[in-house]
């Protein structure tokens, strides 16, 4: 099978988009993992234009929340059943989706996995995602920076949920190792035994959950001074947290995502570090791969020596550190979406 390497500028994605056509010949579905957190919200947006500009139809569908496979399992029988050309799909639970995917591989269509890697990631035809691993140690690096002694830090870590998704798993590990935290198995969280870590919280990616997670871990610990956070909605109800005990000034908080939210709490120092991703663009390039082999035949080319396609991540601070490449809040909020 031929293949191609994705060279689409990422000033291309920021073309307008609009109501799909009736008449549009090709359908492309979307699968996220919820239609509310400003990240698929972004992606969906970049997926409509995407396929506006190159005349397909979209279908987009949702999980109720994050977590909900079973939605997204029936939305891939759905896009089977509609004759669709591809799906892009950022999956809840990254391993019991597998079985549903390769129906609809084995039914002709290709599968992209957005964001989050499937297990194995081979189950998908191709990923297009963050360097999830990378994005966590650069928020890790960054954060033993900012405190007088790594070996008595007291860390706080903000999960996803306990089905521990690849996304979720990749941010952890990556921060640890970042942070100079040996790892036991990478490919979980909460199996390391450094007794710098007070525990390991489930947020479901939302303030809500941040704002949960936070009261557990001052009830168990409230000298925690460094605090991990999958995205920026958990951070930022953390952060809350933080306020109503008085701590605000005595937690580093670091995150990933860079919706323009996160960016600027970056800017008014709720955040301290957050790794910025760009959805739009990964949304946007996964439509153009599923046109080209609607029309040609031809699977997407990974990035050379990784197993995805990587779609880039910029550390966001107002604090640099020597030797952790990074742009300042204003230029994240150049950069931001949501």
């Amino acid at each position: 099978m031929k293949k191609f390497m994705l060279t689409t500028a990422f000033a291309t994605v920021a073309a307008a988009g609009g109501a799909m056509a009736d008449g549009h010949s090709t359908t492309v579905c979307l699968i996220t993992k919820t239609d509310t957190n400003p990240f698929f919200v972004k992606m969906k947006e970049g997926a409509e234009a995407k396929a506006e500009e190159l005349g397909m139809t979209l279908k987009s569908f949702a999980g109720k929340i994050d977590g909900d496979h079973e939605t997204q399992v029936q939305a891939i029988e759905t896009c089977i059943l509609d004759g669709a050309k591809g799906i892009l799909i950022t999956a809840s639970d990254t391993s019991s989706i597998v079985p549903a995917v390769q129906q609809a591989r084995d039914a002709g269509l290709v599968v992209i996995a957005l964001d989050t890697p499937l297990t194995p990631i081979t189950a998908a035809d191709a990923t297009f995602a963050t360097d999830n691993f990378l994005a966590g140690e650069l928020i890790g690096k960054w954060a033993a920076a900012q405190v007088e002694d790594t070996s008595t830090a007291k860390i706080g870590m903000m999960n996803i949920n306990v089905s521990q998704p690849t996304v979720g798993v990749l941010r952890n590990q990556g921060f640890l190792q970042g942070f100079g935290i040996d790892l036991a198995d990478p490919a979980k969280w909460g199996d390391e035994t450094d007794p710098r870590i007070i525990n390991n919280e489930v947020t479901n990616a939302n303030e809500e959950g941040g704002r949960k997670s936070m009261e557990n871990l001052l009830t168990m610990d409230d000298g925690v001074n460094v605090l991990y956070t999958i995205n920026e909605p958990a951070a930022a109800g953390a952060h809350e947290t933080l306020k109503d005990f008085g701590k605000v000034d005595d937690v580093v908080v670091v995150s990933v995502d860079g919706g323009c939210p996160g960016v600027q709490n970056v800017a008014d120092g709720a955040i301290g570090a957050t790794s910025q991703q760009y959805p739009l663009l990964m949304a946007a390039l996964g439509v153009e791969a599923i046109k080209k082999w609607a029309d040609e035949g031809i699977k997407p080319e990974l990035t050379p020596g990784k197993d995805f396609f990587d779609t880039g991540v910029a550390l966001v601070t107002d604090s640099p550190v020597e030797g952790v490449p990074s742009i300042s809040s204003a230029e994240g909020l150049e950069l931001c979406w949501g």
